[in-house]
């Protein structure tokens, strides 16, 4: 019965592909606010801020921005505002503040990415015997199932510029108005691209990183300063990253026809197996790389801590 449920599923997801391309050439590209939250909250609503303590240059700089991305709309503007206002709150306390961008289609949140939450963890642990304090936040691009799959693709196809706009402005927003914050920008899979194009729009700013893993075998990452680009556990080679086209086919007809496969095989688009395509920080080509990406970009030698 299960393996009957993947197959569905399988095909599911390809029909929904080939849809979504058939009519994405037909569907005009358009620029919602993303949503950003604090990892297990629901958001970052108003209702739970006194925005009165936020000083009037970092209100009206807020306000700037949201006119530049929404003008057309003073609906997106406030929701925009909120939640720039709201991360700096919650931000200029930290050291660290890490926007988690997941694969597929943009909007699963780390606490069902059970492999990168094992990598927050570690590096929440790194930082925090480092005597260091992070903030992790869920970037989701997008929401909506029907639109949303549509927007991903008409993104993507055109390398994020508009989307990518936006988490570039929240992160130059906060580097601006919290002085002695890092930022770190988390991909896996498809959210790797989405990364590698905000680090271009950013690639000024010393004080922003990213961590990736496993981005799509046709993509070549732009902007490799400052960026950890994995495509590889060390444990598994990852065949969705590496492009092995003939171990993706097979692991996906043995699961077609019911024959068992690997526990830790990876997915794409959730359905679709692709072997490696998993980053656990338990392995050690994940933390190892990880820490020394730490270690290195972020200077910490320099604190006299490790």
């Amino acid at each position: 019965m299960a393996r009957a449920i993947r197959r569905l599923k399988i095909g599911g997801v390809i029909l929904a592909i080939v849809l979504s391309l058939a009519i994405v050439v037909m569907v005009p590209p358009s620029l919602v606010p993303a949503i950003a939250r604090e990892v297990g909250v629901g958001g970052f609503p108003s209702s739970a801020y006194d925005f009165s303590v936020v000083p009037p240059p970092v209100i009206e700089d807020a306000s700037r921005l949201a006119t530049e991305l929404f003008d057309d709309s003073q609906e997106k503007c406030d929701d925009f505002v909120n939640q720039l206002l709201a991360t700096y709150l919650e931000s200029k306390d930290k050291d660290f503040t890490m926007f988690f961008n997941s694969g597929g289609w943009g909007w699963n949140l780390l606490e069902v990415s059970p492999d990168w939450h094992s990598i927050f963890t570690g590096i929440q642990s790194e930082l925090d015997s480092l005597g260091y304090t992070l903030l992790w936040l869920n970037y989701q691009r997008t929401t909506d199932p029907i639109e949303g799959r549509l927007d991903e693709l008409m993104s993507m196809i055109s390398l994020h510029p508009l989307k990518a706009k936006d988490l570039a402005s929240r992160v130059q927003f906060l580097t601006d108005h919290l002085p002695d914050l890092r930022v770190i920008l988390g991909g896996e899979s498809n959210g790797t691209i989405f990364c590698d194009s905000v680090m271009n729009i950013l690639k000024d700013n010393p004080r922003v990183y990213s961590i990736q893993t496993g981005p799509p075998f046709w993509y070549k990452n732009i902007m490799l300063d400052r960026t950890l680009v994995m495509r590889g556990s060390g444990i598994i080679p990852d065949a969705f990253s590496q492009g092995d086209f003939l171990t993706i086919v097979c692991t996906n007809l043995e699961a077609f026809f019911g024959f068992p496969t690997a526990e830790d095989s990876g997915n794409i688009l959730f359905y679709i197996g692709a072997p490696g395509h998993e980053y656990w920080w338990e392995d050690y080509g994940v933390s190892s790389q990880i820490t020394n990406f730490l270690k290195q970009m972020l200077g910490l030698e320099d604190d006299g801590l490790v």
